[in-house]
């Protein structure tokens, strides 16, 4: 709702923030397949799910990071920076939420549908 509203509302009518759609899509994607690339049953960590890890963060850092160039080379303005970035920690939220309840290999598990 916060990206729509940077984009749709009248004082603001640019579409440029648009584009983090693509970090929403591109975000779990790394960490999805490390975990069925790793047995996890080893309690040390290894490098293929530190990768992913690596890969989501700067996939993160980016879409906080791509609003903030749009607003600095006047693309859009910066109240549309600021709801767009409101934005993007709702939905990282819930996506890290995702996968902190149903990413373990418990009873409770989305590999089960």
């Amino acid at each position: 709702m916060f990206l729509m509203l940077g984009c749709a509302l009248p004082i603001y009518n640019q579409y440029w923030p648009l584009f983090v759609l693509f970090f929403y899509i591109l975000s779990p994607i790394p960490y999805c397949i490390a975990r069925r690339l790793v047995d996890d049953t080893d309690a040390m960590s290894n490098a293929c799910k530190e990768l992913a890890i690596f890969l989501t963060t700067g996939i993160v850092v980016s879409a906080f990071g791509l609003p903030i160039v749009f607003a600095r080379a006047n693309l859009i303005q910066w109240g549309a920076c600021a709801l767009v970035l409101t934005g993007n920690t709702v939905i990282f939220a819930t996506i890290l939420g995702f996968f902190l309840v149903f990413g373990s290999n418990d009873d409770f598990s989305w590999q089960q549908w």
